[in-house]
């Protein structure tokens, strides 16, 4: 099978010829049809995080076609749809796998950084994370809804019963629960790269009442705000815009450094909370609440062996929505 590799240093990634793999017990063997790019796979090729295996396929928004069942898999048939997720593996025995925080498993395994992931033509999965997709997506609507979609309604979660929120870095995340915000009656504040005209107008096109560059205030102050850019200085930035009580929401697996800042921004009961992973019971519910709504994935589609160019692509701020790859 193709598949595009990362095998480490600054080369970014390789086209490969690897032997298809073969399901064990609980896994199941999908042809992947396409396959979102998250900003979790730059972060991975960046070396941005510990703790991942070399060589590795990255990809975590995969959507295509059981293939093949390993041992004891009866939840899905030959041909069913499905969607992969982040969160790969869990060891279902943990304090928190035990109180429903699977997403915090100790001994938990991500797909695209230690399990092979769906920049390729097949990949295994442990059928206990995969998910029907809903029929009214394409194969390319539904891969951002795997991650982005994910993380973007687990963040909105942790932001409560908040009437206006904030949406700090308006990219493939932002671009979903946006249109989630919206139709649940909240306002939405979008804040995007200082310049950026066009990421806010499209903000302002799924419902924002306002946008403007993350260096600015916003005409009224916020209930929670959702960062979903990597970038540690707009924590206190998002502190400043809060009323008391307010909470930021850090929704990506990756940040850099948060500068120190005075006490008084998060005085008065204002929060700093992270977003990680996602449970099974996070997929369940957005992908049955995605068709109602309906979110609508603004998708760029690349080629397999357009990868890096879809990765720099989004690494440059160039996109609108998602970009997606296709294996066809």
């Amino acid at each position: 099978m193709r598949a595009m590799r990362y095998e480490g240093g600054n080369g970014g990634l390789r086209r490969v010829e690897i032997a298809r793999p073969q399901p064990e017990a609980g896994q199941v063997l999908v042809r992947v049809s396409t396959c979102g790019v998250c900003r979790t796979d730059l972060h991975v090729v960046q070396r941005e995080l510990e703790g991942g295996k070399l060589p590795i396929i990255p990809g975590h928004e995969i959507v295509g076609v059981v293939e093949q069942l390993g041992g004891g898999v009866s939840r899905f048939q030959c041909g069913e749809r499905v969607g992969i997720p982040w969160l790969g593996y869990t060891c279902s025995s943990c304090r928190y796998c035990d109180s429903d925080r699977e997403n915090l498993c100790d001994r938990a395994a991500f797909t695209g950084f230690q399990i092979d992931g769906g920049y390729a033509e097949y990949t295994l999965a442990d059928a206990r994370y995969c998910f029907p997709i809903p029929d009214r997506y394409s194969d390319a609507e539904a891969a951002p809804l795997l991650c982005a979609g994910l993380i973007g309604h687990r963040s909105l979660r942790l932001a409560g019963d908040a009437e206006r929120v904030g949406l700090y870095g308006f990219g493939a995340a932002a671009h979903i629960v946006a249109q989630v915000a919206h139709a649940q009656g909240r306002l939405v504040y979008a804040f995007t790269r200082p310049g950026d005209d066009e990421a806010q107008d499209f903000a302002r096109e799924l419902g924002a009442c306002w946008a403007g560059a993350s260096d600015r205030e916003p005409p009224d102050k916020l209930d929670a705000a959702l960062i979903f850019a990597p970038v540690g200085e707009l924590v206190p930035a998002a502190l400043r815009t809060l009323v008391k009580g307010g909470r930021v929401v850090c929704g990506g697996i990756h940040m850099s450094d948060i500068p120190s800042f005075p006490y008084r921004l998060l005085w008065q009961e204002r929060a700093v909370i992270s977003v990680a992973n996602l449970t099974r019971r996070d997929a369940e519910d957005f992908l049955t609440l995605a068709p109602t709504i309906p979110v609508r994935c603004e998708t760029t589609l690349f080629p397999l062996e357009e990868a890096n160019e879809a990765l720099r692509r989004l690494r440059d701020g160039e996109l609108r929505g998602a970009a997606v790859l296709s294996m066809r």
